[in-house]
């Protein structure tokens, strides 16, 4: 499970976005749902959250999400192009005012020279607005690596909230 700090956080960021009328949703990949499942865990989360994508492999990015098979093709599943693409889809599959997206190299293996083990890339988008991107490498292991993944998403998705 989630460190008890980033944890702690889930209820304030449900807070902020309920203060606003505001709807959520996740497109996740690396973290398998966990983004999701820390938000859900407060009681009372589902007049914020309105799903979660758990997208991990290619076909599922193409098929729920409308990634295009072509742009993971050229760029890989781990990138800025397919984070963005997710949360563009997720916008579009759902009644979120904002959505993160997640992609990354958890490990242990799967790291190359170029997406090496703690790359992770996030997308975020808030309706009428567009999306944003951006990338992190933790340390650690995958563990670490999904638990620095869901707090650096609750940190977009609170940076959305007080915009």
């Amino acid at each position: 499970m989630l460190p008890e700090p980033v944890m702690a956080r889930a209820p304030a960021l449900l807070a902020s976005f309920r203060a606003r009328g505001w709807r959520l949703a996740t497109a996740e990949s690396c973290t398998g749902g966990l983004i999701a499942a820390s938000l859900t865990s407060v009681a009372g989360s589902s007049d914020v959250v309105d799903r979660g994508f758990v997208t991990y492999s290619n076909a599922a990015k193409t098929e729920m999400l409308g990634v295009p098979a072509s742009l993971i093709a050229r760029h890989g599943a781990v990138s800025e192009a397919v984070a963005a693409s997710m949360a563009s889809g997720a916008m579009a599959h759902s009644r979120a005012d904002v959505v993160v997206s997640v992609t990354g190299v958890a490990g242990p293996g799967g790291g190359t020279q170029d997406k090496p083990v703690g790359l992770v890339w996030f997308g975020c988008a808030v309706r009428g607005v567009g999306v944003r991107t951006v990338s992190r490498n933790y340390p650690g292991d995958r563990a670490a690596v999904r638990a620095a993944s869901v707090a650096t998403a609750f940190t977009l998705f609170a940076e959305a909230a007080a915009s």
